[in-house]
């Protein structure tokens, strides 16, 4: 643990993170995302982790979003840097070379919402709520929001949820795809572990280079990100892994990753 507001567990192959600032309904701070960076680097290390989830404590929230009275207290450049440092540790979970799951189990407002969109799965609590309530503040989604919200559920939804700054439901949220699937409250942690053992025996390079390809393609076009997956489609064939994969099928066995 490297901030008292974050807390890491290990369990097997997959790691918790839980942002634990209940009080505060998990706000993020300076101090959070700096966290955030230094568990993320140990994570990348450990290689007995496979999958992260990222989850809040207490009852009400996941992130509700920035610390107001830390925003109150910034002025144009400060709010710049903590923009920047925010996009920073955010850019590297959606880059980071494991599969990073956001298990929602309750308010995901602002920059709640723009850290889970980072993620590359998100399960939500059938009680969460998500939004970008920003412009009640006067001021704009700053941690990339602008730009996941429209590339996530499409420009015209991103528009009204960031115009209007009102809440959605979780039931709303996965008809719009923000959302990969809604569960009862009280199972969240366990379906988002359960999801994540589903890629825990299965081969991390495999899935690494799956989400280089994904999310480095969409940003080509799909001439140029075809190619890209078939460059990686070679490259895949240079691990251990696909041998032991394509070994372990010829044999009719359990592959062992």
């Amino acid at each position: 643990m490297s901030d008292a507001n974050l807390l890491l567990e290990k369990n097997a192959a997959v790691a918790t993170i839980t942002f634990n600032n209940p009080k505060a309904l998990n706000a993020l701070t300076e101090e959070t995302f700096t966290g955030m960076e230094s568990l993320l680097d140990e994570l990348e290390k450990d290689a007995e982790i496979r999958v992260i989830i990222l989850t809040g404590a207490g009852d009400k929230a996941f992130i509700a979003g920035g610390d107001i009275s830390h925003l109150a207290s910034l002025d144009a450049e400060g709010a710049r840097q903590f923009a920047l440092l925010a996009q920073r540790v955010i850019d590297r979970i959606e880059t980071f070379p494991k599969p990073v799951i956001a298990a929602i189990n309750g308010y995901c407002l602002g920059g709640g919402n723009e850290l889970a969109m980072g993620c590359d799965l998100r399960i939500a609590a059938d009680s969460a709520k998500f939004g970008q309530p920003e412009v009640k503040l006067g001021i704009i989604p700053g941690f990339a929001g602008t730009q996941r919200l429209s590339r996530l559920v499409g420009k015209g939804r991103a528009k009204e949820m960031i115009y209007t700054g009102e809440m959605i439901d979780a039931a709303e949220a996965c008809r719009i795809g923000l959302v990969n699937r809604v569960v009862a409250k009280d199972r969240l942690i366990e379906e988002a572990k359960a999801l994540a053992m589903k890629m825990c025996d299965k081969s991390a390079s495999a899935i690494s280079l799956s989400k280089e390809a994904i999310d480095n393609g969409l940003e080509m076009d799909f001439a140029r990100a075809a190619r890209y997956e078939a460059d990686l489609f070679g490259l895949s064939f240079t691990t251990a892994d696909c041998k032991e994969g394509i070994s372990a099928f010829l044999e009719k066995r359990p592959a062992k990753f």
